[in-house]
């Protein structure tokens, strides 16, 4: 089996394509969970961030945090949504260890955001367009432990009751790098928002990727008509939380139904998990239909109600979002679509940009932040907001390389000098003597030796004028890489006479 393009697989009986929909769950950025007033975040003791609500102590009543709702509105109006001002919590029944209501709070029929949509770059700075098909809240379960001890399972709440926002993609992707992309995007989204931090090692934000296969033209139909007779059987692969593993887990499932369909057998709806160990999916369980659940409205909590003045007013506090940064970043700066993107993809990295920017060369300055600087954050495991060298170092570094004090080769000298920590730019370049030869004087000398000292040379040149470089690397070793390639360009064209 063989990939023809990004889109198609090369099946034994011919091209398949595949369908991919995706269901985010981004853990709310709150201090408290979504019903109850105890403590949300990693790192408590098991059972220790548990109220009465939470471990579904009898009598107990969920009463809704005011700021989790805030954070999905906000959230749905980044994502170009509708905001339904009238929506209903709902019990979603099943029975699991960590579930100890036996059944989760959650929204089926009336969510609080409807549709919205998310424009997502591909590596060729193409894009397309994921449609959303809604938001809802609903609390986390627990986490069973299953390490602990060799014959039993152990149960810790502290995550029961946490408020998530659960975001359905419509069907809309149709590769697996397509797919990683839409989450990465989604990721920015939430984090320049401040709804969810999302840490998907902690499992903050996670994705259920739903994979079926079709022929060729079989999408299309789907599209024109909203059928999903059209597509194929979906599996929904759990909770796969990372970019690498969500792309792995597509690839594998895919033509692991395209295998069973060639070979005459039918795609059983399922949940299936990836292990990545294996880089394979597996069965979990058969999928739940909406009525498995028996969902109700959940009697215990009223109809959620928002004024719309309200709403106008959490609008009004988005901050400035990717697509709109990035747009403003090529106008303001003269920036490529490419070097605004890379900027955008972290809010802390385009402020950063921005501090070093003002009053210097814009593209030389980004060249800096995404190059050089990214690279030693990367290699020194650095966030850019604690970077040892700050927006004002970076600025410094640029206004010597426009002024000509050093060259750029020399700049990357003094960068690594200014990350060790000797100083500003001017400093290192003051008492390493890296500044750069333009002293005309200084340099004929050097230009006229070489000249007189290598006639053939100087003769060759006029026949073949590329081989001036050879002069200019001679002037390079002679000192020691600080001359002024320009002034020695110009010097060396008019002794040579070209």
């Amino acid at each position: 089996m063989s990939e023809t393009n990004s889109k198609t697989i090369q099946g034994r009986t011919g091209p398949w394509e595949i369908v991919l929909g995706l269901e985010v769950h981004a853990q709310v950025a709150s201090n408290a969970k979504l019903f109850s007033g105890a403590a949300v975040g990693a790192g408590g003791a098991p059972n220790s961030q548990v109220s009465l609500v939470d471990a579904a102590m009898p009598g107990m009543l969920p009463v809704i945090n005011r700021h989790c709702v805030e954070q999905a509105v906000k959230t749905g109006l980044g994502l170009k949504a509708q905001i339904n001002t009238w929506s209903r919590f709902d019990r979603k029944n099943y029975f699991y260890p960590d579930l100890p209501q036996g059944y989760q709070i959650s929204q089926f029929k009336d969510p609080v955001v409807g549709e919205g949509e998310v424009i997502v770059e591909r590596d060729d700075g193409s894009t397309f367009t994921v449609r959303i098909e809604r938001l809802h809240l609903e609390q986390d379960a627990g986490k069973s432990l299953h390490d602990q001890d060799p014959n039993f399972t152990y149960v810790d709440l502290n995550r029961s009751g946490t408020a998530l926002m659960e975001i359905v993609s419509r069907p809309d992707m149709r590769c697996a790098e397509e797919a990683a992309a839409y989450v990465k995007k989604l990721r920015t989204i939430l984090i320049y928002l401040g709804t969810c931090d999302g840490d998907m090692e902690k499992g903050n934000l996670r994705a259920d990727v739903n994979v079926s296969v079709c022929r060729p033209g079989a999408y299309e139909r789907f599209r024109e008509t909203d059928d999903f007779s059209h597509l194929g059987t979906r599996c929904e692969i759990k909770n796969v939380n990372s970019y690498r593993y969500i792309q792995q887990a597509i690839e594998y499932e895919a033509r692991r139904q395209i295998e069973i369909l060639e070979e005459g057998g039918s795609i059983s709806q399922e949940t299936r998990l990836f292990d990545p160990g294996k880089n394979e999916t597996r069965s979990m369980r058969s999928k739940e239909e909406a009525h498995d659940y028996r969902y109700f409205p959940d009697p215990d909590l009223l109809p959620l109600v928002l004024d719309p003045a309200w709403v106008k007013a959490i609008e009004a506090t988005l901050p400035e979002l990717p697509d709109a940064k990035k747009a403003r970043l090529q106008a303001q700066y003269g920036l490529t679509a490419y070097d605004a993107g890379v900027l955008i993809i972290e809010q802390a990295r385009a402020n950063f940009y921005e501090e070093a920017a003002r009053g210097r060369d814009p593209k030389l300055t980004a060249n800096w932040v995404t190059n050089d600087l990214a690279a030693r954050l990367t290699a020194g495991g650095f966030d850019i907001e604690d970077s040892p060298i700050k927006p004002a170092g970076i600025a410094e570094l640029v206004q010597l390389i426009e002024e000509g004090v050093i060259s750029s080769k020399i700049a990357k000298d003094v960068f690594e000098r200014m990350w060790a920590g000797e100083g500003t730019a001017s400093e290192v370049v003051e008492k390493a003597g890296l500044r750069q030869v333009s002293d005309t004087g200084a340099l004929e000398a050097i230009v006229d030796a070489l000249i007189a000292a290598n006639p053939g040379q100087a003769a060759a040149v006029k026949d073949k004028p590329q081989a001036i470089g050879w002069f200019v690397g001679q002037v390079m070793k002679e000192t020691g890489g600080k001359a002024n390639p320009g002034a020695v360009n110009q010097l060396l064209r008019a002794k040579l006479g070209l």
